[in-house]
């Protein structure tokens, strides 16, 4: 019988296959996209803070879905050189994953950042996936600073295979997941509000999922294709 658990090492590939299995359709077709993506999403949650990550055991200790986050984005990203180290140049470069290395002197402006499609081949371009990899302040900074004015400094992502979806697993993770980021959370200023995450324009329909989940879509001065939601705690 399926259970919700905490994170473990051993789900490590497990972890990257169910990131890769509920990409959307314009990730999915690429075959950068599909192997970078955990690298951009998911691994680095696991590591830098595994009281926060959750995944569903579908009772014969293989994970089918995850809900993982941050509660403290600022501390998060002080700590992501020992992912880039240990993951991304170590693990993901060893089993043939990561295979770019943007020059970390493109990772200081944003004026350096690669287009997102390549205009040679017409797809989403490895190089811009993989400075998204190696760039803490890229991947949840740039772009959000008004959410973290406001003070929501977690954030999250959840998915499950198809098998286990519509099936209350998803409240349950989150729930998990609520409680363990409330229990990490700073004190006076760096008490965080709540949590947000990005739900990909082409990929609206989860919206109400998310919904009933207690989170709201996000009302913002900047408009962009991904839609941001939050939940207070």
């Amino acid at each position: 019988m399926a259970f919700i658990r905490p994170y473990q090492e051993s789900d490590f590939e497990n972890m990257s296959h169910i990131c890769r299995a509920t990409l959307p359709p314009s990730l999915s077709a690429s075959e950068p996209a599909t192997r970078l993506a955990p690298y951009i999403w998911t691994h680095q949650y696991t590591l830098l803070s595994p009281s926060t990550c959750f995944v569903v055991d579908d009772g014969a200790g293989r994970a089918v879905g995850y809900c993982i986050g941050c509660p403290d984005i600022p501390a998060f990203c002080a700590a992501y050189p020992r992912y880039v180290s240990e993951v991304l140049e170590g693990r993901g470069r060893e089993n043939g994953d990561i295979r770019l290395r943007p020059d970390a002197a493109d990772l200081v402006e944003t004026s350096t950042r690669a287009p997102w499609i390549d205009k040679d081949t017409g797809r989403v371009s490895e190089l811009a996936l993989s400075q998204l990899a190696f760039s803490a302040r890229w991947l949840l900074v740039d772009g959000h600073e008004d959410l973290l004015r406001e003070g929501y400094r977690g954030t999250m992502h959840i998915d499950l295979v198809d098998e286990f979806q519509g099936k209350g697993w998803g409240r349950k993770l989150l729930e998990a997941l609520v409680e363990s980021m409330q229990k990490e959370q700073g004190q006076g200023e760096d008490r965080s509000k709540g949590i947000w995450l990005g739900v990909g324009g082409e990929n609206d329909k989860v919206v109400p999922f998310y919904e009933k989940l207690g989170f709201r879509v996000k009302e913002r001065e900047v408009k962009t294709s991904t839609i941001i939601m939050v939940r207070d705690y």
